[in-house]
């Protein structure tokens, strides 16, 4: 059984910046592919950032070059450095994970965390 433990969520003014972080534990096999989706209530879970064990990485459109998904050589922690952060970021943001990356990205993670709420106001 995989477990995802989250941290690193909370409030910032818009342009700060969060850090967030995922570790995982359990079945190897089924931490191949981490990322994070973010939800805001009422809407769909919308794809972040993902990374496999590899390096590979994808990310969503309006990332627009202000997050960076990284994954700690030979451990099954991932961290989204989150910079110039805007109001229309606020969401609970879930760490997943998956046995792959396709299954991943496509919204179908194995295992999901408890959530972390962002909230970017002034």
């Amino acid at each position: 059984q995989v477990q995802l433990n989250e941290s690193g969520g909370g409030l910032v003014q818009p342009g700060g910046s969060l850090r967030l972080s995922c570790t995982g534990s359990g079945n190897r096999h089924g931490l191949f592919a981490m990322g994070w989706y973010r939800q805001v209530p009422g809407q769909q879970r919308e794809l972040v950032a993902a990374i496999t064990i590899s390096g590979y990485t994808n990310y969503g459109d309006f990332v627009k070059g202000r997050f960076t998904i990284s994954r700690e050589k030979d451990k099954n922690t991932v961290h989204l450095q989150m910079n110039g952060l805007k109001p229309e970021d606020t969401a609970v943001y879930y760490c997943t994970s998956a046995s792959t990356r396709t299954e991943l990205v496509n919204g179908g993670g194995e295992t999901w965390g408890q959530g972390t709420q962002v909230t970017v106001s002034s």
